[in-house]
């Protein structure tokens, strides 16, 4: 079944709020999955780049902090949390999650970019949340999933969100037909994967799309063409998020939108706990239409 959230601030005012609203959001989709959460954390981009790495909970963060220095980032820092760290870097995300790849297949990398932190594990998601810190993070945007494994097992591999480009995320309720073939499609083209989860794949097409080239509008709606099944979509990158689901819609979404945010979930009980909510303009997004909201990026 699942449940998504997604927090958009338009004011910077709300900004240190930012992770105790999504924490709130993500409580009322407990009941939508419980056996799994997971959620991403955009703050405003800095000059390095932020590769969010997850592994065993013995996993000897000095020791890959070793290897990076005398490997790919002889900058590295870390900032590791439980079974999850954070790599800082002045190299490329991407040349990190390479390294990582086919250096380190006990790790998992998460996500890459400049402004980006994915954190994600098996459990009540309340618990995630607190675990990782989200009642007290802060920046301009978040995406979060509970998940119900329906059709797989438990684990955190097959939990949301999904990253495999440069500050781009999914999260996905629903299930595709053709992930298998668009899988094998994408990995001749150069996308690697690390897990069976369709929404991963899904993932990886958005990424691709906007490598070659289109915006994320444009991947979207691409997406409607290319990928068969039924799904809501919700999808951030450093600028903002979006919002698509298929043209039959089965699957639940609410957009809910002030003067100060726009928030979407799998139901309004989730938009209900933020502040102003009384003035919001509230409407379920219509199938097969992709609905963005992004700010200006720094020059």
């Amino acid at each position: 079944m699942c449940g998504i959230v997604g927090l958009y601030l338009k004011t910077p005012k709300l900004e240190g709020e930012l992770g105790r609203m999504t924490a709130l959001m993500l409580h009322e989709m407990r009941d939508r999955g419980p056996d799994s959460a997971g959620f991403a954390v955009y703050d405003r981009a800095g000059n390095r780049a932020k590769i969010t790495v997850m592994g065993p909970l013995e996993t000897d963060w000095d020791a890959l902090r070793r290897e990076l220095e005398q490997g790919p980032a002889p900058d590295a820092e870390l900032r590791p949390l439980e079974d999850h760290a954070v790599i800082e870097t002045a190299s490329g995300a991407d040349d990190i999650r390479r390294w990582l790849l086919d250096n380190r297949p006990d790790l998992t990398p998460l996500s890459g970019g400049a402004s980006i932190e994915i954190y994600k594990g098996v459990g009540d998601p309340d618990r995630i949340a607190e675990r990782y810190g989200l009642p007290g993070r802060s920046g301009s945007h978040a995406i979060a999933h509970t998940r119900m494994a329906t059709e797989s097992e438990v684990t955190i591999a097959g939990s949301h969100p999904f990253s495999t480009g440069q500050d781009t995320c999914l999260v996905h309720n629903g299930s595709l037909s053709n992930h298998n073939w668009l899988r094998r499609d994408l990995m001749r083209a150069g996308e690697r994967f690390q897990t069976e989860n369709d929404s991963e794949v899904a993932a990886g097409y958005l990424s691709h799309r906007m490598a070659e080239g289109d915006s994320l509008k444009s991947a979207l709606e691409r997406a409607l063409v290319d990928l068969d099944g039924f799904f809501t979509f919700a999808v951030g990158t450093a600028s903002g998020f979006a919002v698509l689901r298929d043209p039959v819609a089965c699957k639940p979404a609410v957009i809910g939108e002030t003067d100060d945010w726009v928030a979407m979930s799998s139901e309004f009980r989730a938009i209900a706990r933020l502040p102003g909510v009384k003035h919001a303009a509230v409407w379920e997004p219509e199938p097969g239409i992709v609905y963005s909201w992004e700010r200006e990026q720094a020059a």
